[in-house]
C-alpha cells in the first residue's frame, strides 16, 4: 500500500504513530506548537475536531504537495471534558470520577491536501468497572498517564482490566479512528 502523496502526521503521540504503522502506513512526524484553547459555548462533542484543525492550521505554508494529518482527542464525562492530568493527584481524581461509569472519548481528525482542509470525528462509549483505591495508585505508577486525556490509555493496564464495555471503535479511544482515516486517504492509496 502507498499513497499518491507524502504523507506528514502531525502528532507526537506514540499511540497514533502505532496505529498507522500497524495498519500499513508509510509518514513522517512533524509536530507544530498549537493553542489548543477552546471556548466553553463550544458543544463537547465537537472540540477533539476543532481542535485537530487548530493543530492542522499551523501547516498552512509549504505543504502543498503533501498530505498532512492532525487529532486530537477528548474524554467526556458528567456533561464535562477531561483534559491530560497535571499530576497524580489530579489523575487519582480523573480515574475516580471514571470509575464504574460510562463515558465518552471523542477523536477528532483534520486532514488537509490538495489545496482543501477537512474534518471528521469519531465517538465510543466506554464503561469502566469499580476502580479500586490500589488499582488507580498501582496504574499511575507503573503507567504514568500524564500524556492521556482522562488519564488513562485503553491499552494500558487498566483499559485491559476495567474496562468493560465498548460502544465504537477501540481506536477511537486509543487515539485515532484509523477505519475512518483509512477511508478518508483511500482515493490517495495506490495498490502495488
Amino acid at each position: 500500500m502507498k499513497l499518491t502523496k507524502s504523507l506528514i502526521l502531525g502528532s507526537g503521540s506514540p499511540r497514533r504513530k502505532e496505529i498507522m504503522e500497524n495498519a500499513g502506513f508509510r509518514f513522517e512526524i512533524e509536530v507544530k506548537p498549537t493553542d489548543e484553547a477552546f471556548s466553553d459555548e463550544m458543544k463537547n462533542e465537537d472540540v477533539a475536531a476543532y481542535l485537530a484543525l487548530q493543530k492542522i492550521s499551523e501547516f498552512d505554508r509549504g505543504y502543498d504537495d503533501q498530505i498532512v494529518m492532525c487529532a486530537d482527542t477528548v474524554v467526556i464525562v458528567d456533561g464535562k471534558i477531561m483534559n491530560k492530568p497535571a499530576d497524580e493527584n489530579e489523575a487519582f481524581e480523573m480515574l475516580s470520577e471514571l470509575s464504574a461509569k460510562t463515558h465518552k472519548v471523542v477523536t477528532g481528525v483534520a486532514i488537509q491536501a490538495d489545496g482543501k482542509r477537512w474534518t471528521f470525528s469519531d465517538e465510543c462509549l466506554v464503561s469502566f468497572e469499580e476502580l479500586s483505591k490500589e488499582e488507580k495508585e498501582y496504574y499511575i505508577k507503573t503507567c504514568k498517564p500524564f500524556d492521556k486525556a482522562g488519564s488513562y490509555g485503553i491499552q494500558d493496564f487498566i483499559g485491559m482490566a476495567k474496562i468493560s464495555k465498548l460502544n465504537g471503535s477501540f481506536y477511537t479511544v486509543m487515539g485515532l479512528p484509523i477505519h475512518k482515516v483509512y477511508q478518508e486517504l483511500e482515493p490517495y492509496i495506490i495498490w502495488k
